[in-house]
This record gives structure tokens, sequence and C-alpha cells, in this order.
């Protein structure tokens, strides 16, 4: 419980978690952005056929 505590009191603890969401939402706008633009990518090239 002492962890719990220490990680909502005090300011290193505030500022972990702050620092983990920080990260969190920058994984998932890079994920959005590439996949984006990896879509928009292959939707702009024509396509290629099989074989020769």
């Amino acid at each position: 419980m002492k962890l719990l505590t220490d990680l909502f009191s005090t300011d290193y603890g505030l500022m972990s978690i702050g620092g983990i969401f920080f990260m969190l939402c920058m994984a998932v706008f890079f994920i959005r952005l590439f996949l984006g633009k990896m879509k928009a990518s292959a939707a702009a090239q024509p396509p290629q056929g099989r074989g020769r």
C-alpha cells in the first residue's frame, strides 16, 4: 500500500504517472499516424499484377 500512497501523493509519483501517460499517448498517436500514411501510400500506387 505504501507504493500506491507514494505514487499518488508525492511529486515524483505524480510525475511518473504523467510520464507514463504521455508515452502511451505518443505511442497511440504514432501508430495511428504511420498506419494512416501506409494506407494512403498503398492507395496512391497502382495495383501490381502477379507474375511478370
